[in-house]
């Protein structure tokens, strides 16, 4: 198994609840797609030559301040558990870890990775800049990410056009290259059958929402992430602005869909949440969805303060750590054995007595 020991808090300081409205939003994540000029883009270039774009980033990556002392992965020279893992863990795509049906682990895909900030190299571009933060954040995100930007672009020569701006391997990227997205818990929308009407709305403006691990996933415990959709036009203030500007808005929505809950059907929002902490409490078996839909129910809960003796932390790493592969791993277990589902429902038992103790 992969050392995530090498990674603060193993690459997972974006769980811990401190950012701004972490009751509704789990992380911000801000990512920039880069391209050498020097090589031909990702799919049309060679093995060898994945492998030098390889060693040059890392090379200029070891003289700036933001990754000077990462942490690196090769992917292609990792089990299918160790990639789904650290993919579990919001550090790289499905794409690079070779998870899509029928995907492979392309030559040269690596990950490097210090404290909020990282690389994805040979993904579908050369880099992706990555930094992913707690809570609703893109204004602390990017000007870190910004920063990796400027350091590694002053030492790379990177693909940019003076009419287009960055060029990247899909157009839609091409021009800042920058996707700014949020993870956000919408149970009150859901609820109220309202979700389908914001998420419409989303479209209209120029967003767009995927499932709990972007492009390609489903949506699972009413987590929705929410991103921008355009990179060409406008500069990057612009684009995080308006994203900002709807994120808040969503929001708002989802606070009034809770208030409108407690207020005219307190009964049935307060039987979902303790029927979702009994099951989680006393379940003898769990599956994935079944376990992330029950923690949203809690997560509901201790959002609305109907459950105030679970923290939004302790949700939170369940959600990352009752999933395959980290189950699997913690276990000494074979993915897809079917005694994980057993092991699941003994360790989120186990974490909820524990947080039940400690605040006893």
């Amino acid at each position: 198994m992969i050392d995530l020991t090498l990674l603060a808090d193993g690459g997972m300081g974006w769980l811990d609840a401190s950012g701004p409205a972490s009751h509704l939003v789990l992380s911000t994540r801000i990512r920039l797609a880069r391209n050498l000029a020097a090589y031909p883009f990702v799919g049309r270039n060679s093995d060898r030559e994945r492998e030098t774009i390889l060693r040059e980033v890392e090379a200029a990556a070891a003289d700036t301040v933001l990754l000077r002392r990462a942490a690196r992965f090769r992917l292609d020279r990792l089990d299918q558990g160790d990639r789904l893992l650290l993919h579990e863990r919001h550090l790289v795509s499905r794409e690079l870890a070779g998870l899509e049906p029928n995907g492979r682990v392309r030559y040269g895909a690596a990950l490097l990775a210090q404290d909020r900030i990282g690389v994805m190299l040979n993904e579908e571009d050369h880099l992706r800049l990555q930094g992913l933060h707690s809570g609703f954040a893109l204004d602390a995100a990017y000007a870190e990410v910004d920063r990796l930007d400027a350091e590694l672009g002053s030492r790379l020569g990177f693909a940019f056009h003076p009419e287009f701006g960055y060029l990247t391997a899909c157009p839609t990227n091409v021009g800042t290259g920058l996707r700014a997205s949020v993870l956000i818990h919408l149970p009150g929308l859901v609820l109220t059958k309202e979700v389908t009407r914001v998420l419409q709305g989303l479209t209209q403006v120029g967003l767009t929402f995927r499932g709990l691990y972007g492009e390609g996933s489903e949506v699972v415990g009413n987590f929705f992430q929410l991103s921008n959709q355009t990179t060409l036009g406008k500069t990057e203030a612009e684009l995080l602005d308006h994203l900002g500007k709807v994120v808040r808005q969503v929001m708002e929505y989802e606070e009034q869909a809770r208030q409108v809950l407690l207020r005219s059907a307190p009964a049935i929002i307060e039987d979902k949440v303790w029927r979702a902490f009994g099951l989680l409490r006393y379940a003898r078996s769990l599956s994935f969805e079944e376990a992330m839909n029950l923690l949203s129910g809690v997560r509901l809960g201790a959002g609305t303060g109907l459950v105030p003796g679970v923290s939004m932390y302790t949700l939170n790493k369940l959600l990352v750590h009752t999933q395959p592969a980290h189950l699997a791993a913690a276990e000494g277990l074979p993915l897809g054995d079917p005694a994980l589902a057993i092991r699941r429902a003994t360790h989120v038992r186990r974490v909820l007595e524990d947080e039940a103790g400690r605040r006893a």
